[in-house]
């Protein structure tokens, strides 16, 4: 017998009237067991689950148990990632490739080492036979997080050796996804919008002597022109994005499904899915949607007074989404500042105002130095809060005439050589199933039978 969407939502409906009750969990079960929600201790520090040598994410010290706020600190293997940012600067080169070089290697590579891992890299942009016609152009989906995790996933069945988990196997597996991942982000974003938004379809082939930032450029739009200019910023906000520690959720996710023994597949396909959330990968959108709503409430851009009352509202919960956040603004580990937001503004500023994002540019650092003492002051904070990378990156990509639709899906690309790092590095040092406790909060019952409940 069918039944109507109607009768489904309503009997649904119903259900979660009693759900809602059964699953309520009293916040007093929380006190005294020493339960780690979200992982975070009391003090907002997170809980130490591992080892890497990967890469490290500074933002405090601890002196006698205290937090002592610092300027914030990326490292890669060891080095700053300013050092990474300002020598490609200097050279006029693109970085990305080398950064996932010593992701996954370790070590920065030679010239030689360089070129062959480039070569096999430019290869691995070439996706298997028939894969775009049946995976991608057959199901299209309106996100494209979805499609390219459900992409990743079908990979498995164009691999002859999807399961095995030696390294060998895993390093082949994981060059072959950080070559394939802006081949399928570019294809899935064309067949959306032609498939959900009526516009043309136009798919274009990834040519094996351009860096990822060019040819996702180059794929990306229709007549296949970018500036240089426009390349090397992408290519550093791919650098700024490719690693952050193995405690960010989604890297966190590779690991979890990596200690089980699962393939390479299904542990990216979960670190991608944990990434398209709006409190991960997603908040770079949430910035976008609440700096239109300023836009268009607030007036006079470089008037404080109506800026910080606005920003007030937002706070109140009385403007914007309802979520008392102003999105762009805090970190679970940065307190002084965050090292990507600081490199962002310094590479970004200059492009802001040749291609007349000046003024929005300028509105986003008033939101920044105006924001963080309203929220340390309504919330009564002692450790200072810094603007993330978030704050800038959305207004980047959309000088770079990258649609929304892609800001996500440009972090995943990016973030795939640090989530092969980490799935390495789980696979070879860990050896052991993660597998956390979690306290049951209800009294046994006995069961009784139908008939008499």
């Amino acid at each position: 017998m069918d039944i109507s969407n109607d009768v489904l939502n309503g009997y649904v409906s119903a259900l979660c009237e009693d759900i809602r009750g059964e699953y309520a969990i009293d916040p007093e079960q929380y006190k005294g067991h020493a339960i780690k929600k979200g992982l975070r201790n009391e003090d907002g520090t997170g809980v130490m689950a591992g080892v890497t040598r990967i890469g490290s994410v500074q933002g405090y010290y601890l002196e006698d148990g205290e937090r002592i706020p610092r300027p914030g600190s990326l490292y890669y293997r060891g080095i700053d990632v300013n050092d990474l940012i300002e020598a490609n600067v200097k050279n006029g080169t693109f970085g990305y490739e080398e950064v996932a070089y010593l992701l996954l290697m370790g070590k920065l590579p030679n010239r030689q080492q360089f070129e062959q891992f480039d070569t096999i890299l430019s290869n691995a942009r070439h996706l298997p036979a028939g894969f775009t016609e049946d995976m991608i152009l057959k199901a299209p989906s309106r996100n494209v997080m979805n499609k390219l995790s459900r992409s990743v996933l079908a990979l498995y069945s164009y691999d002859d050796n999807p399961d095995d988990t030696s390294i060998e196997n895993i390093v082949r597996q994981s060059i072959e996804l950080i070559g394939r991942f802006p081949v399928i982000v570019a294809n899935a974003y064309a067949v959306k919008r032609h498939y959900f938004d009526g516009k043309s379809l136009y798919l274009h082939v990834p040519r094996e002597n351009l860096s990822v930032s060019e040819n996702f450029l180059r794929m990306l739009r229709k007549d296949k022109s970018y500036t240089a200019e426009e390349a090397h910023l992408l290519d550093l906000m791919l650098i700024l994005h490719a690693e952050h520690g193995g405690g960010n959720n989604s890297a966190f996710t590779c690991r979890v499904l990596s200690s089980t023994g699962t393939d390479t597949y299904s542990a990216i396909s979960g670190a991608v899915n944990s990434l398209k959330g709006p409190l991960h990968g997603g908040a770079n959108a949430k910035v976008m949607e609440m700096f239109r709503d300023i836009c268009e409430n607030v007036r006079d851009y470089e008037d404080d007074e109506e800026v910080s009352a606005y920003l007030m509202k937002l706070l109140d919960g009385t403007a914007g989404d309802g979520s008392r956040k102003i999105y762009g603004l805090g970190h679970a580990v940065y307190t002084v500042s965050d090292p990507r937001a600081v490199i962002l503004k310094k590479y970004a500023a200059s492009v802001a105002e040749k291609k007349g994002y000046g003024e929005p540019f300028k509105l986003l650092e008033s939101v920044e130095r105006l924001g963080v003492p309203l929220i340390m002051k309504q919330k009564n904070l002692k450790i200072p809060i810094c603007a993330n990378v978030d704050m800038y990156s959305g207004l980047v990509y959309k000088m770079l005439g990258i649609p929304e639709d892609l800001f996500t899906p440009l972090f995943a690309i990016a973030r795939i050589s640090g989530w092969c790092a980490h799935r390495i590095e789980e696979v070879l040092t860990c050896n052991r199933i993660i597998r956390p406790a979690y306290r049951a909060a209800f009294a046994k019952q006995d069961y009784v039978s139908i008939d008499a409940r």
